[in-house]
């Protein structure tokens, strides 16, 4: 099991991969958090986990994107690192896409998660 540190580092080197691009209007970042989440639409505790999110806070918090820690090792506890590398970066260009869609004032891969959501109620 890596730890949060190990993870945190893995994220940033990942972080430093993406295009400066991306990060226009991302004013709160990533953030890393130990939580481990679970999706309100979970049939049993540790069934569906959210893994990280993207958020548009009109409030005042902005845009960032959030990683659960916990999520992961919940759901990869014995995961090699190059796998959880691996799994890390797909979860956090899955959130950029929202980001970048965001911007455009496009929802499609909103639309996507909701219709998977959707498939796995009917399962």
């Amino acid at each position: 099991m890596q730890s949060i540190d190990e993870i945190k580092a893995m994220l940033d080197d990942i972080a430093d991969e993406v295009p400066d691009a991306f990060y226009r209007e991302l004013n709160g970042g990533i953030i890393l958090l130990p939580d481990v989440k679970t999706h309100p639409e979970s049939r049993e505790k540790g069934d569906l986990y959210i893994l990280g999110e993207y958020h548009h806070d009109h409030r005042g918090l902005g845009r960032y994107i959030t990683i659960y820690y916990g999520s992961f090792m919940a759901l990869y506890p014995d995961i090699s690192a190059p796998a959880l590398r691996s799994r890390l970066k797909d979860v956090l260009l899955h959130e950029f896409t929202h980001h970048m869609e965001s911007l455009a004032g496009a929802r499609n891969l909103e639309i996507k998660d909701a219709l998977d959501i959707q498939k796995y109620k009917e399962r």
